[in-house]
């Protein structure tokens, strides 16, 4: 159980604010441990009077290896994540395993889920009151579908691109410029992936906003875009293609963080490494101290730079160096070394988590590190891994809100079609392709750009972003919602007018 130093603790309530088990409370400005503390270490590393510490093991508690953080679980308690309660002895999970039943087969919502026409090309019904341009109806599946598409102006546009590397190409919140306009932001990084988010109606309706929605534009059609990180690096962005990061192709993202590294590599590395760092800018991996590394070799001594996460995981500081760090030199992320425990002729590798970049040092008589070549056999490994890297790609999602002025072109009704929308009625897809519908008020979807049909936007000076839109739904239903009946034209008559061209639905 944690134990607490009354003489250092000053009553400051991190401790209590941190425990995921209420198991830590101030009473009387001094911390006080209950028995479910399951020794999580979320209150130590949050104290800063450093009060807090590793006491002495509970009696007939577990340990629990499901995670790196390896709660000790007392008997008939749970752990942090509260997964598994401590049963005589035996982690017994708190759920069932949850089996999926299956819907019985709606063809209705099969024959809704394709769009009968797109919107591009369709132009636009002006004002928004008129009929859209283009209302179909064909038979599919033995229901009578219906097509409504316009290609209406957007103002609350947004653009979500993902940038596939493992270069820190710019902080979380920066500015992202064109031309040096405000056009968008970076946001939160995912899994070997950076985000930034581009337009929104703040930036459309500002002094940049022409900027702003060309941009949008540009990349939703596919062409190449160049665009500025403040205090970060210039990229040049095509959706489909490897990011150009100061004029640099960028052509590969790494295959896990450090410590994801150590689990798929585990058994190649206990063979070939007395110890492994593998660097990453998220999470940096400490072999023989992560749960897969130390089930194949002893604790080497080795100690990283970084910041200790969890058992055998590490946070280095962001950086222009190995693996979006600022480690430019594989020998600066070893910190130090415990002659106690290593040994000389050990063999530490240091690598980035693409594996393009690796170093192999070996530990002398005074616990130094000395740089030696790599073996054949690691070299062998390396180009494995290496292997396992997917290619760095630029992707990005329409990121918009539909809940304007030219629902009137699809119904006299316009919350029905929002209803119609969130219950599954009517099928919204942009220019072909499907789109996720975010739930809460109003029609927010997301959907792909590279399943859309090519060179789906053109833009406004008003400013707005022209997108493709198109609702499918069975006639019986877009009566139901106001729909304009009278405007319904056979599928037939449209493709007698010539002007169209056949697209295929990305799957």
């Amino acid at each position: 159980m944690i134990a607490i130093d009354r003489e250092k603790c000053i009553g400051c309530k991190l401790c209590e604010k941190a425990c995921p088990l209420g198991a830590v409370k101030v009473v009387e400005k001094k911390a006080v441990v209950s028995p479910t503390c399951a020794m999580c270490r979320a209150c130590l590393n949050v104290c800063k009077s450093q009060a807090i510490s590793v006491g002495e093991a509970v009696p007939a508690s577990v340990v629990c290896m499901k995670c790196g953080v390896r709660c000790e679980i007392p008997e008939g308690l749970v752990g942090a994540c509260k997964r598994f309660t401590n049963e005589k002895g035996e982690l017994v999970r708190n759920r069932p395993l949850h089996i999926r039943q299956e819907n019985p087969v709606d063809r209705e919502k099969i024959a809704i889920s394709r769009p009968l026409i797109s919107a591009v090309g369709a132009g636009a019904a002006y004002p928004d009151y008129h009929p859209a341009p283009y209302i179909v109806q064909e038979q599919v599946e033995d229901y009578d579908v219906v097509t409504v598409v316009t290609e209406a102006p957007i103002s609350y546009s947004s653009m979500m691109i993902k940038i596939d590397s493992n270069i820190h190409i710019g902080d979380e919140g920066a500015c992202v410029k064109r031309d040096g306009k405000v056009v968008g932001m970076m946001t939160a990084e995912q899994y070997g992936s950076h985000v930034m988010i581009l337009g929104g109606i703040n930036r459309v309706k500002g002094p940049d906003g022409l900027a702003v929605v060309k941009t949008m534009t540009e990349l939703g059609n596919r062409e190449t875009v160049q665009l500025k990180i403040e205090n970060g690096h210039t990229l040049d962005l095509q959706v489909g293609k490897h990011p150009i990061i100061d004029g640099v192709e960028d052509t590969k993202m790494r295959v896990g963080c450090g410590g994801a590294c150590c689990g798929l590599f585990a058994k190649h590395l206990g063979q070939l490494v007395d110890e492994a760092i593998i660097i990453d800018h998220h999470i940096t991996g400490l072999f023989t101290a992560h749960p897969a590394g130390a089930e194949q070799l002893p604790p080497s001594g080795i100690q990283p730079v970084g910041r200790l996460a969890t058992t055998g995981r590490y946070f280095f500081e962001h950086g222009n160096g190995w693996g979006g760090t600022n480690i430019n030199n594989p020998r600066d992320a070893i910190k130090s070394v415990d002659m106690t425990r290593a040994r000389a002729g050990m063999k530490v590798l240091v690598a980035e988590t693409t594996w393009r970049q690796v170093a192999l040092f070996e530990i002398n008589t005074q616990g130094e590190p000395i740089p030696i070549p790599l073996t054949p056999e690691l070299e062998a490994f390396r180009q494995m891994a290496a292997g396992n890297c997917e290619d760095s790609r630029v992707t990005g999602m329409y990121y918009a809100g539909v809940g304007g002025s030219a629902r009137a072109g699809v119904t006299v009704n316009p919350i029905m079609l929002t209803k119609a929308v969130h219950q599954g009625d009517a099928v919204l897809t942009i220019a072909g392709a499907p789109t996720f519908v975010m739930p809460g008020g109003g029609i927010t979807f997301l959907a792909d750009l590279e399943q859309m049909i090519p060179h789906p936007f053109t833009y406004t000076t008003s400013p707005a972003v022209v997108a493709p839109i198109e609702y499918t739904i069975i006639r019986d239903k877009y009566a139901r919602i106001g729909g304009h009946i009278t405007s319904i034209r056979p599928l037939s008559d449209v493709i007698k007018e010539g002007r169209y061209a056949w697209f295929r639905q990305s799957k």
